[in-house]
């Protein structure tokens, strides 16, 4: 069977979905046990719009936490790596990440599509702007908007709600020809159902993951360990046969 080497040439798409596997490395955790809490809390009182109506102070403190968490660590051999192909493909690479600490953006990637939302980015329950977390008065249990002085919510798309840019993600699988998964499980939809799409479209699907995923039938090729381990060597082979 052929491997992504092999079929790439400098007319090659690639899209990239990456999940919390790619984070870790960092020093993220994943927040999310196997018993289905996170941090101790019920999922849906800290991860869903109906928890933030009952506790938003509860919500609030729950992702400061995890805002100054993402403050406090680097992007990864991983993330390099990925700005690396970026930098050689340009508008023929794009980066759809599931995770929310804004590595990717930090490490330097551009066509980037964050589909959860940002912790480093909020915005007002009444007048809808949206103002970098950074900017908010975060030492306030409930942080106000800076136009309105209304409550902020934390720029995070909860269970129950849409991904965003959903419609360029779609268009972005109908017109690649390489799909590379990094350091997700594969059972978290819509984000596990990429690769299925992709590969009834016919493009080569690649895995990097600690552990195989639970869509592994799905890929031709699954690279099992460290992101920051494999990434470096086979993006620097594959950027070898795009250049």
């Amino acid at each position: 069977m052929k491997n992504a080497f092999d079929i790439l040439n400098p007319q090659s798409r690639i899209m990239v979905l990456t999940g919390a596997g790619i984070s870790a490395e960092s020093g993220i955790r994943t927040f999310r046990d196997s018993g289905g809490l996170w941090e101790n809390h019920p999922v849906d009182d800290v991860a869903s719009p109906g928890g933030f109506r009952r506790d938003p102070k509860l919500v609030w403190n729950f992702y400061k936490q995890r805002y100054e968490q993402a403050l406090s660590v680097q992007p990864n051999p991983g993330h390099l790596a990925l700005k690396k192909l970026e930098d050689v493909m340009g508008d023929r690479f794009w980066l759809v990440t599931q995770n929310v600490d804004g590595l990717h953006d930090r490490a330097g990637n551009q066509n980037l599509i964050e589909m959860h939302g940002s912790l480093h980015s909020s915005f007002c329950t009444a007048c809808g702007g949206n103002h970098p977390t950074g900017e908010l008065d975060l030492e306030m249990e409930l942080p106000t908007c800076p136009a309105c002085n209304k409550m902020m919510r934390p720029d995070i798309v909860w269970f129950g709600e849409m991904p965003y840019r959903m419609d360029e993600i779609d268009a972005l699988l109908n017109k690649s020809n390489l799909l590379l998964v990094i350091g997700t499980s594969g059972v978290v939809y819509p984000a596990a159902g990429f690769v299925m799409r992709a590969k009834y479209l016919g493009a080569h699907t690649v895995s990097v993951n600690l552990d195989a995923p639970d869509n592994d039938a799905f890929f031709d090729e699954i690279h099992q360990g460290k992101a920051g381990t494999i990434l470096p060597d086979l993006l620097d082979s594959w950027i070898e046969k795009l250049s």
